[in-house]
């Protein structure tokens, strides 16, 4: 019997994963909306590792080896370092010879679990986008605003964007939420305060989330400085997304008939792309929202991580529109340059492989430093 017949699989599948964790002995994982978010348990950091309770899979961010994304069976591998059989066994015991009423009940239990999961999903997924149009719909033009205050701060001047894009709005009071520890799929409001809100489009032009970026004039980079009062949580993003994003982007431009697109990971990295405009006219500007959302899922395992392949099956993963011939993407430099390059390439090979014919092709503006830092000359 070959391992994908092994019917152990279904019985690992049927287990939570979070149950598989707490199992493991995994700690420092908070809930953050529908994942289990910590530090790695085997690479560190605060927040690069986590359980998705839905889809019941794990995936450290940084990729930290082989592995590093997958199932309940691939997780007991990432942390004990254990081949596929040993884990299988560990999670739900040695083979046995079942018969064959044993063996649809199993089926059948796991045939309902896969059932619940993905209608917990769908649910989820649904209300995090009317979640998303609610605010873009109390949320009024940007200018004339902090927005345009805060784009001019970045060096993105009324000369640089004499016209505000449609997809960037402005809330003045908007609610910074976390996960609420003691109260389960409860949020709690720690900040309130101005906002830029920018609409991310699905392929369809349908908003399915919104992406928001909290403001501070007064401070350096113009973002505010977001505190958790409970002292439950640091670091936390000045950005943030609400709603789908995946295979979305943020049209900041979009001109009639355009067949090239440029892409950045976010809003100020792609509005500094239009200072070189002259070299790609009539170019469309989209946002990509972040990094994974350009890149997709990718194959991983031994020897991959910078191997830049795209696992074709990822369906939902960015691809341009048909009329696209040129698909740049704006590479930033402040983090791992190996990997962001190597997940950029992914996306564009997907890309490629969807739409053939289409050229794809890579922008960096060098180490340590993205293209808005460039227009402000830091």
């Amino acid at each position: 019997m070959s391992a994908a017949d092994d019917i152990r699989l279904q019985q690992a599948h049927a287990i939570p994963i979070a149950e598989v964790a707490d199992r493991l002995g995994i700690a420092g994982l908070q809930r953050a909306g529908g994942e289990l978010v910590g530090p790695c348990p085997r690479c560190g950091g605060k927040d690069r590792f986590g359980l998705n309770l839905t889809s019941g899979v794990f995936q450290c961010r940084k990729d930290c080896g082989a592995n590093s994304r997958g199932d309940q069976v691939s997780l007991v591998r990432f942390v004990l370092d254990m081949s596929f059989p040993q884990a299988l066994e560990w999670l739900v015991g040695p083979r046995e010879e079942l018969t064959p009423a044993q063996r649809r009940e199993i089926e059948q239990r796991a045939e309902r679990n896969r059932r619940r999961r993905a209608e917990a999903e769908a649910r989820q997924r649904e209300q995090a986008i009317a979640a998303a149009r609610d605010i873009w719909s109390r949320s009024v033009s940007a200018e004339g605003t902090p927005v345009r205050d805060y784009l001019t701060l970045r060096a993105i001047t009324p000369q640089l964007l004499p016209v505000m894009p449609g997809c960037l709005r402005y809330m003045a009071d908007c609610p910074y939420t976390v996960p609420d520890e003691d109260q389960r799929g409860k949020w709690r409001v720690i900040h309130r305060g101005p906002a830029m809100i920018a609409a991310v489009q699905a392929p369809d032009r349908r908003l399915t989330a919104v992406h928001r970026t909290w403001l501070d004039l007064d401070q350096p980079s113009g973002k505010a400085v977001i505190v958790d009062p409970l002292g439950r949580r640091s670091d936390l993003p000045a950005k943030k997304v609400l709603g789908s994003k995946k295979g979305g982007a943020i049209r900041l431009r979009s001109p009639a008939g355009a067949t090239t697109i440029i892409m950045g990971e976010g809003i100020e990295t792609t509005l500094s792309g239009l200072a070189g405009e002259s070299v790609h006219p009539g170019a469309a500007f989209w946002a990509g929202v972040d990094l994974g959302n350009m890149a997709g899922r990718r194959k991983l395992g031994p020897g991959l991580k910078y191997a830049g392949l795209p696992d074709l099956d990822d369906a939902e993963a960015f691809v341009p529109p048909p009329q696209i011939a040129r698909l740049i993407f704006i590479q930033d430099g402040d983090s791992d340059p190996r990997l962001t390059r190597a997940m950029l390439e992914s996306g564009l090979r997907r890309a490629m492989a969807r739409r053939p014919g289409l050229q794809g092709s890579i922008v960096f503006p060098g180490p340590g430093r993205d293209l808005n830092d460039v227009l402000r000359g830091d």
